[in-house]
This record gives structure tokens, sequence and C-alpha cells, in this order.
């Protein structure tokens, strides 16, 4: 076993061979997977409507992902506990937090798999909020591929304020874009808006 991995390795084994019944339970469709990296460190971006919206992308991606959460979440009992298993990275809200920053980068240089939320916070139904410039600065400082992601449903499925997700009533659609890069851009304002416009064409999209 590896003490050194950010995540309970015990705990992602047992989950990677659950995820084909996840998948089921949860009618997850997912369309352009094999746009994730399967080596060397990289972001997954998306959007973001359901507190579902996080193990959702854990359970299409063939990687372990490492998120980053606002700090509360790590005092809200049980789902604390899980998320410090899972190795999310706590996030100070209403401030540039550098050792996030700096974290964050660490792990996306040793090769691991980094996935945020632009938009900081749950949008509406349907909806999508305007990016943090954090994101970007995040992208710029990093310099690795940011794949793009579009889902929908997750707040059907578990809306806000709702404890109990309504299980086999609605699909969720996950789309996955090309990665990308940003070489080129210095504005940290630019570069999330430009994330968060790949995000927005994925629905439109349809992957081969």
């Amino acid at each position: 076993m590896n003490k050194n991995l950010p995540y309970s390795e015990i705990g992602y084994r047992l989950f990677f061979k659950t995820k084909p019944i996840i998948k089921k339970i949860l009618r997850i469709n997912v369309e352009g997977v094999e746009n994730i990296p399967l080596e060397g460190g990289c972001i997954l971006a998306s959007n973001h409507r359901s507190h579902l919206d996080p193990p959702v992308i854990n359970t299409i991606s063939p990687r372990p992902v490492i998120f980053l959460a606002k700090k509360e979440l790590f005092e809200v009992p049980v789902l604390g506990w899980f998320i410090k298993k899972a190795g999310a990275i706590p996030v100070k809200r209403d401030s540039r937090d550098t050792a996030t920053i700096k974290k964050s980068i660490q792990l996306l240089k040793e090769g691991y798999v980094i996935g945020i939320f632009p938009e900081g916070t749950r949008a509406r139904p349907g909806e999508f909020r305007k990016p943090q410039p954090g994101v970007g600065y995040l992208i710029e400082k990093a310099k690795v591929p940011v794949i793009p992601i579009l889902i929908e449903g997750t707040d059907k499925v578990l809306p806000v304020n709702s404890k109990l997700p309504k299980l086999f009533k609605y699909n969720i659609d996950v789309k996955i874009g090309k990665p990308i890069r940003f070489e080129g851009l210095t504005s940290y304002e630019h570069i999330a808006e430009k994330v968060m416009d790949e995000i927005k064409k994925l629905k439109g999209a349809h992957h081969g």
C-alpha cells in the first residue's frame, strides 16, 4: 500500500469495483471518456449544479479525481470524513487561497488529476454561473491540459436542499470535451471565461 497517495488507496479500489453498479443506479450516460488522458497531470473542469457532481465525475473517470472543495464541507459529519478520504483539497472562499493553489500544482506535477468547478458553487437548474478568476490563476500556473466537462441531470436526481437522491427517475448525461491548453493567455478572468465557454459548447456537441 502506498502511504504517500493523497487519497485512500483501499477506498478507491473498492469504489472502482463498484463503478458499473453506480453507473446503473444513477443512470449515467457518458460521451468522450477517451478524452481524459490516462497518464500525466490534468485538470477536469465541469459545470456544477448538484452535490452529486463530484462522485459522478469520479464514476466516469478512468483515473481517481482529487477535487477542490469548499472548506465548510469538511466540517459536515460523514461527508467531511468521506471527502477527506477521497483526497479532496479544502478551499477558503472569498480569498485567493495560495496554499491550495500550491498543493494543487504540486499534485498536478506529480501526475494526478484535479477536478474543479469554475463556477465555484452550484448553479440553478439549466443555468451557468460566472466563473471564478482563481480558476484561471490555477490553470495558468499549472500549465497542464484542461478537459471541459458538461454534466446535466444531477440537479434533478439530487436537487439543492434535497437530502435523498431521486433514483431511477432521471438520466445523468456527461459530455467530455477534448483537452485544451491556454498558452498565450495571461488574464486569469479570460482563462476562466474560456473554460466556461468550452463547457457550454458541449451542450450541443456529440462525440463519435
